[in-house]
């Protein structure tokens, strides 16, 4: 993850190259590092040639710009003048530890279910790949959120 962030202004650039704005393109640079970080996790490889897989980065950061695209009606930027910034001390690694550690308590199917739609798979497409019912795979995934949610 580390080779990844230290080319963060290329990845910028890039997401500049889409249309974006400076503020967009942070937000889908930052999103597009927690996506990497859960394939990571989950055992994808993305060193091609004793370097960065640069494509799928790029495919990424595309994915993320059209998702952000379809929704963009939805979306409100909120001026970070207007923000009220409080300083928090949140031990975000204690935090991570809790929501791993209940999530390995928790029933296989209801974690698996999670996992999947978490790291970016829609609901309806899960649905259709696995013949599980749509309402049963969102009831399952918004109980875990909320169980996970009280954690915190």
């Amino acid at each position: 993850m580390i080779l990844i962030a230290q080319k963060h202004d290329k990845w910028i650039d890039i997401v500049l190259s889409f249309g974006c704005n400076k503020r967009t393109a942070e937000d889908l640079v930052q999103e597009m590092y927690y996506k990497i970080q859960c394939k990571l996790e989950a055992g994808l490889d993305i060193i091609y040639e004793d370097d960065i897989n640069y494509y799928y980065i790029f495919k990424t950061l595309k994915t993320l710009f059209y998702d952000l695209k379809r929704k963009g009606k939805n979306i409100t930027v909120i001026p970070l003048e207007n923000l009220n910034i409080t300083q928090n001390d949140v031990n975000y690694e204690e935090s991570y530890d809790k929501v791993k550690a209940e999530l390995e308590k928790m029933f296989w199917y209801d974690r698996k279910v999670f996992e999947i739609i978490n790291e970016g798979e829609s609901i309806a497409d899960f649905s259709r790949k696995s013949y599980i019912k749509y309402y049963s795979l969102y009831n399952t995934y918004r109980k875990v959120k909320n169980k996970l949610k009280k954690l915190l």
